[in-house]
């Protein structure tokens, strides 16, 4: 039945989301020359400085001095995860609760090539699934031009996942939390933009960077065959698939004062979708994703650090393939997105997270029939706190080890449609409430 299609396609969407956030690649500190610190809050990634979203809009190509570095990087992640209740196991080789597991453990080849191309991909083990496959991809290719007499930087960036491309760490490739685990449960539902295209498309965008200010970008993504997404080991029977090629946009205004500075945008992305892979109805259903996002940071002298990020996204779904495949009640549905979270680090290697979110929607037997109330509505709080030792000057290894250790707490005050009874089996959203305890490390 179609809820079970929906409900799982977007559970393994917010899992694989939790496992490809995290980006830490040595490769670039070596590169550089700089410590971790210099381009990431909190001495590891991937929350960026103003320093790191240059580097990444310049095409990952800056580099010290004309010294050969190594453009491989290898990261690792652990957690325990404990739940308030028992869950159904991810997985036949785990527990109802009280896991332990390798999330994740992925190998990068990253770096710039001269002054116009640079880069990364990176492949995973997920150790939760226990496959291995294609994660994310940025290259790029970049060159600097005076236009009425304004620097414009113009690049290109072939990507692999809606806002991997992106620098704010508002927007839902980079948003917070940066490390996650699949043992964590994670509500069903979330838009299209939030994942439901990741490391199954390729996309060609192009940007434009003026005055180091106002950023504007515009790109097309589709699918590819099947063959190729089998060799990356990402293809799956109910995939979703683009009819075409679906249009992204995204502008932002950003403003540097020295110690600090701020960022305001807005994205969207409208893609006509063959829902999980069936064509039979000759149509297709359309999705306008539109939102709005962000961000504040100080940086002060490094002995402190405070960000906000935020983002609201609208998602409005003509669902005419799904309504004659019998999949939705509704032809049009709605869906409503807020994420915010405030952090602080001190002398980038102790901080704190804060994270909240609310999901709402039309209600709808047969997309959420799962759900006692027909509702995709949840919502919560995330809180997290973390030490990083190394991420300053005197990282070992030549500034390429780095380690983070944390802790975190999921709080549910509704879960897939209401706070109590969500599935009609007398199930609470409390009872998904996660303690996690992980460990981070890359080389």
């Amino acid at each position: 039945m179609r809820h079970t299609s929906f409900l799982g396609i977007g559970a393994v969407v917010l899992c694989a989301l939790g496992a490809t956030r995290a980006e830490a690649v040595p490769a670039f500190a070596a590169q550089t020359g700089q410590a971790c610190s210099a381009c990431h809050v909190g001495g590891f990634g991937p929350q960026l400085t103003p320093f790191g979203r240059a580097f990444k809009l310049e095409g990952y190509t800056m580099r010290a001095g004309d010294t050969f570095t190594a453009p491989v990087s290898a990261m690792a992640m652990a957690s325990y995860v404990h739940t308030n209740a028992d869950q159904p196991p991810p997985a036949p080789h785990y527990a109802a609760n009280d896991n332990t597991t390798l999330d994740q453990f992925s190998l990068f080849v990253a770096g710039g090539v001269g002054d116009h191309f640079g880069g990364f991909t990176q492949w995973t083990y997920d150790g939760v699934g226990r496959a291995v496959s294609w994660d994310n991809l940025d290259l790029r290719a970049v060159t600097h031009e005076t236009i009425d007499g304004s620097d414009v930087l113009l690049g290109l960036s072939l990507n692999n996942s809606p806002t991997v491309q992106d620098v704010w760490n508002t927007t839902s490739a980079w948003g917070f939390p940066y490390s996650a685990s699949d043992l964590v449960p994670a509500p069903a539902a979330a838009t299209m933009l939030d994942g439901g295209f990741a490391q199954t498309t390729l996309g060609m965008s192009a940007y434009a960077w003026w005055d180091m200010s106002i950023y504007t970008e515009a790109g097309l993504y589709w699918t590819p065959g099947r063959g190729f997404l089998r060799a990356m080991n990402t293809y799956a029977d109910d995939n979703n698939i683009l009819n075409g090629v679906a249009p992204y946009f995204r502008a932002a205004y950003q403003k540097d004062y020295g110690d600090q500075n701020f960022e305001l945008g807005a994205f969207a992305m409208f893609p006509d979708v063959y829902p999980v892979s069936d064509r039979s109805t000759g149509t297709s259903d359309r999705y306008q994703d539109v939102g709005v996002d962000a961000s504040y940071q100080y940086v002060g002298d490094g002995t402190g650090i405070y960000q906000v990020n935020a983002r609201y996204t609208h998602e409005n779904q003509n669902l005419r393939a799904s309504y004659l495949l019998g999949n939705a009640a509704s032809r049009g549905n709605d869906l409503d997105d807020f994420r915010i979270d405030a952090s602080y680090y001190w002398q980038n290697m102790i901080g704190g997270t804060i994270g909240a979110f609310d999901t709402t929607g039309s209600a709808d037997s047969g997309l959420y029939a799962g759900n006692r109330t027909f509702k995709p509505d949840s919502s919560g709080f995330i809180f997290q706190v973390d030490y990083t030792p190394f991420g300053g000057a005197d990282a070992p290894v030549d500034g390429r080890f780095n380690l983070r250790v944390g802790l975190q707490y999921y709080l549910y005050t509704r879960f897939n449609g209401a706070s109590s009874n969500y599935d009609g089996l007398g199930h609470d959203a409390s009872d998904n409430n996660a303690f996690r305890v992980f460990l981070w490390t890359a080389l």
